[in-house]
């Protein structure tokens, strides 16, 4: 079961990026696959949110997106309907916006360190917070009270995905951790109560109040100097309303007392145990989960209107194995406010093995990561940037890139990727989704040719999508005779790159001129000694 946003931070202040990936096999990408995919980056321009619990919450949806078609289904119906309802949407946005408002708060009551009366936080340390805790209490439980009545106001949804988000928040007002926020909060000898404890006990106690200034306290203080006055035989305290010399030297002690012995009470007796009581609660962890996704919906909403070119809910299908299809495809990072970037057809479904070749620098890996980011979005929830898409969800996607072999593996470039390669061999299945960057890497020419038939002929017989990234044009002919696979090439004209994928086996490179692009040609190789001779 996923960690609530609350145990994924733990003790720590709260991060956005507080989700990490699954090992290999565990969940639907592994880290490998993730920073492949660079999915920070990806993150970084779907995140519209309002909140930081609904940045959490969108980042863990990219770091492990869902693997279940009713739950995916689910968050899509929330999606259309807060389209077509603007009531619904225009209410929630104002619960979102309303929480965002004292959210600081309430991070500062669960994890603030109080620092008291003398004590000064530092610009930029939240963690550290001026004052005995009384400010984050009252701004960090008014923000999930006020999150309880903006849902019970707001608008009833329809669809089931935000019927539970909004039964989640409703509950809470029925829960312990609620009546404690609500107040009051009763102190006995032996524990803090709230009032649906106090029908079940009858045991002494006072009301916790979070401020400084306790009028019946003070009153009490005051009622006692004056009997002090009034019944002290020798008349050594005269102590009355007057403002006197004498009422003077007995206020200034009090006041240095007072404020540190009640504020330092109030936060080790009560604020810092009624914190832990909020932070172990599963009731608000719930809660305020629910509030974080609630913020991705509309950050989902935000980013498909914001994008620039067509994007679709894509649609999803049951099939025995993966499948994708794809109408005018883009990239969900590169084509964001670029209404220049070229879109590409992708069909999958048939057939299971797809070979992309061409030149340098042609768009081939940029492609594959749009097909690949694009399912990972699906299984988010999102929108994706095309203009149809039909999928299947996968239980497992991979891409893998050529790796760096480390002084301490042992086994060299070619080991090491073979190594990588296994590892998502034996995790896939037919619902499958792999990416090849290159096979074989690091091994003379024919045994790279051998090694990677024998892969891809694992993984078409395995049954998963699986798309190659290659400049072996030999090795794609291979496969093509024995009618296995698609052909497809990037397009290039008059030496440039179109973008375009198109049918057909590239047996060019372009190495000449992206050497030349770069300034390392032949002819700058040589210029660049000719300039060392003479410096000589």
């Amino acid at each position: 079961m996923t960690d609530t946003i609350i145990q994924s931070w733990g003790d720590a202040w709260p991060e956005v990026r507080c989700t990490t990936p699954l090992q290999t096999g565990e969940g639907v990408i592994d880290p490998g696959t993730f920073n492949a995919l660079e999915i920070d980056e990806l993150f970084d321009y779907v995140n519209d949110t309002s909140t930081t619990v609904g940045a959490a919450v969108l980042y863990r949806s990219l770091v492990r997106p869902l693997d279940s078609l009713e739950e995916i289904q689910a968050k899509q119906a929330a999606l259309a309907e807060l389209q077509d309802n603007p009531q619904l949407r225009a209410d929630i946005e104002h619960v979102v916006a309303q929480a965002a408002e004292d959210e600081k708060g309430f991070y500062q009551l669960l994890y603030g360190k109080f620092l008291g009366m003398f004590g000064t936080s530092m610009e930029g340390e939240n963690v550290k917070v001026e004052g005995y805790g009384y400010e984050p209490y009252i701004k960090g439980t008014r923000m999930m009270l006020d999150l309880v009545g903006g849902i019970q106001d707001a608008t009833p949804p329809e669809s089931a995905y935000l019927k539970k988000l909004f039964s989640a928040i409703g509950n809470f007002a029925d829960t312990r951790s609620y009546s404690f926020m609500k107040g009051p909060v009763y102190k006995t000898e032996h524990a803090l109560q709230c009032k649906l404890d106090r029908k079940k006990s009858y045991a002494q106690a006072f009301i916790f109040s979070p401020r400084i200034f306790k009028p019946v306290f003070i009153a009490a203080v005051f009622a006692l100097l004056w009997l002090i006055g009034q019944f002290n035989p020798l008349q050594a305290v005269d102590v009355s309303f007057e403002f006197s010399p004498v009422f003077t030297l007995f206020l200034i002690p009090l006041d240095l007392l007072y404020i540190p012995l009640i504020g330092s009470y109030d936060r080790d007796s009560c604020i810092y145990p009624l914190r832990e009581e909020f932070r172990q609660a599963p009731e608000v962890q719930k809660t305020f989960d629910a509030l974080g996704q609630l913020d991705e919906l509309l950050a989902f909403l935000k980013y498909a209107e914001s994008f620039g070119s067509s994007m679709v809910l894509p649609e999803f299908i049951a099939a025995r194995h993966h499948q994708i299809h794809l109408k005018d495809a883009k990239n969900p990072v590169l084509a964001k406010d670029n209404d220049q970037y070229v879109g590409n057809d992708f069909d999958l479904q048939k057939q299971r093995l797809v070979f992309i070749t061409g030149p340098n620098s042609g768009g081939k890996t940029a492609f594959c990561k749009t097909i690949t980011q694009i399912q990972l979005l699906a299984q988010s929830g999102c929108f994706v940037p095309a203009k149809a898409a039909r999928l299947t969800v996968a239980d497992r996607v991979f891409y893998q890139v050529p790796e760096i072999s480390h002084l301490d593996d042992g086994e060299g470039r070619f080991g090491t990727e073979l190594k990588r390669t296994k590892n998502i061999f034996l995790a896939c299945s037919a619902k499958s989704l792999v990416v090849l960057d290159e096979l074989s890497e690091g091994t003379t020419y024919e045994e790279k040719l051998e090694t990677s038939a024998n892969v891809l002929d694992g993984f078409y017989q395995l049954g998963c999508s699986t798309i190659l990234i290659t400049h072996n044009h030999q090795l794609v002919d291979n496969f093509i005779s024995r009618g296995l696979g698609l052909p497809r090439q990037v397009q290039f004209a008059k030496n440039a790159p179109t973008y375009k994928l198109i049918k057909g086996i590239s047996r060019v490179s372009h190495a000449d001129r992206v050497a030349k692009k770069i300034g390392f040609s032949k002819e700058d190789i040589a210029n660049y000694l000719k300039g060392a001779k003479k410096k000589s």
